[in-house]
């Protein structure tokens, strides 16, 4: 099955850079699917940016309803409307600092898949919760309450205390946690969560990629700081194992 390497731009990112940024990714390797996930305002300029490439563009969360009083908020049709069609959802950053919870996720969740967006749905632990032996229970219950019985998307474990600190689980954790994840995707999904794609997300580097990469039930990254470099994306893309 294909890799998925997804860069997450979360905050960061101008109008000025997009058309350089976008020339330069154009280049990533045919054998992985790239998606670029940048702030809400640069979504219309990537669409034109990447027209004709098969990079894919992706945003970075949505609201659950289709249309309302919601100051600040963007829907999942708004954003179909730009051609992405890819959304992130329940990441830590949003659940830590949004207080969003299970069943938010589970709702945006099913507005994703309603306006055709392919969601990717992150879970992951914090530190406490690993230090107290309460990981794989912490991402099973996330998995259970935030996705819908039709889930047909992405799922992304990211490991709450890796993102952006530069640490990263040890490779026996990272495929630990991803087999528990499987097993739970096969529970709750049937069939369909035998292929549902999983992605590790936590301080992913071009140094780090093709050992991470190659573990077993790893299907893709989901990428942060490093996406903001198209040359880091693309090595990481690079490193990714070929079918």
């Amino acid at each position: 099955m294909r890799q998925i390497i997804a860069g997450n731009w979360k905050m960061f990112g101008q109008l000025s850079g997009v058309t350089a940024y976008a020339e330069a990714i154009r280049t990533a390797p045919p054998h992985v699917d790239v998606i670029i996930c940048p702030p809400f305002t640069l979504l219309d300029r990537f669409a034109t940016a990447l027209h004709g490439s098969p990079v894919a563009l992706g945003a970075q969360d949505c609201h659950a309803t289709t249309q309302g009083a919601h100051t600040g908020d963007i829907s999942a049709p708004q954003i179909a409307e730009t051609g992405a069609k890819y959304v992130i959802l329940g990441h830590s950053e949003r659940r830590a600092d949004h207080g969003e919870t299970n069943a938010d996720v589970h709702a945006k969740t099913l507005a994703a898949l309603a306006a055709g967006l392919i969601p990717i749905v992150c879970v992951g632990e914090t530190e406490a919760q690993r230090d107290a032996g309460e990981a794989e229970h912490v991402v099973r219950t996330q998995l259970t309450h935030s996705l819908p019985e039709n889930f047909a998307g992405v799922v992304a474990y990211e490991p709450v205390w890796a993102i952006g600190t530069g640490r990263t689980p040890t490779e026996s954790d990272v495929t630990a946690m991803h087999a528990a994840i499987r097993a739970a995707l096969v529970a709750q999904l049937g069939s369909a969560g035998k292929t549902t794609a999983i992605l590790y997300g936590g301080s992913v580097k071009p140094n780090n990629a093709a050992s991470l990469l190659s573990l077993p039930e790893v299907g893709g990254a989901l990428v942060g700081g490093a996406s903001l470099k198209p040359e880091d994306l693309l090595a990481i893309a690079a490193a990714a194992p070929q079918d």
